[in-house]
């Protein structure tokens, strides 16, 4: 029992706790220091790698870090940016002969693509009007066609553009009202 006759433990009662000495402190604040130590040379490794050369080092499996292959790393940034349909439609332009055969490719050719959210509308010139109204004829089958290999209404209209003709001239050897050779600049 103890000694001071309340039938108590000293032990079990945090007042009557033993006060620790300098031994103990001496220990506690040995570890807290290690532990500062630890921390501060853990911190100035992660600071001497950065320094050394592009931050943390990749460990076995593959993370964002990894470098990746160019086409893959290409279609990344373009999913990232939000240009796959404008992409696309860069393909259909460079494919343009395979899409819609060569007699229509040799005479009319694909100039922009403007995509606004009402109207997604690719502009094509030919090189007469003869060309131009058999594309204007041919155009919802075309439409069908782009929109079948880029996916559902990326392409709604077809803008067919004439030839644009020779630059008007103006001089004292031109005829008045003459706009040019008929047919091929309408």
């Amino acid at each position: 029992m103890s000694g001071d006759g309340d039938g108590k433990d000293p032990a079990g009662d945090p007042a009557k706790q033993p006060e620790p000495s300098g031994v103990d402190l001496a220990r506690v604040a040995l570890r807290a220091a290690k532990e500062q130590a630890k921390a501060r040379g853990a911190a100035a490794q992660q600071k001497k790698q950065a320094r050394r050369g592009g931050g943390l080092r990749s460990g076995a499996r593959a993370d964002g870090r990894d470098p990746l292959p160019l086409g893959a790393a290409i279609n990344r940034l373009i999913t990232e940016r939000g240009w796959e349909t404008p992409a696309a439609v860069g393909g259909v332009m460079g494919r343009w002969p395979q899409i819609v055969g060569d007699d229509l490719a040799n005479h009319c050719v694909p100039l922009r693509y403007d995509e606004d959210p009402d109207e997604r509308v690719l502009t094509v010139q030919c090189d007469s009007t003869a060309w131009a109204t058999q594309l204007r004829l041919l155009a919802p089958q075309l439409v069908a066609r782009l929109n079948a290999d880029l996916g559902h209404g990326t392409v709604r209209m077809i803008k067919v553009l004439g030839p644009g003709g020779p630059a008007r001239r103006y001089g004292p050897l031109r005829a008045p009202g003459s706009t040019g050779p008929g047919d091929t600049y309408g």
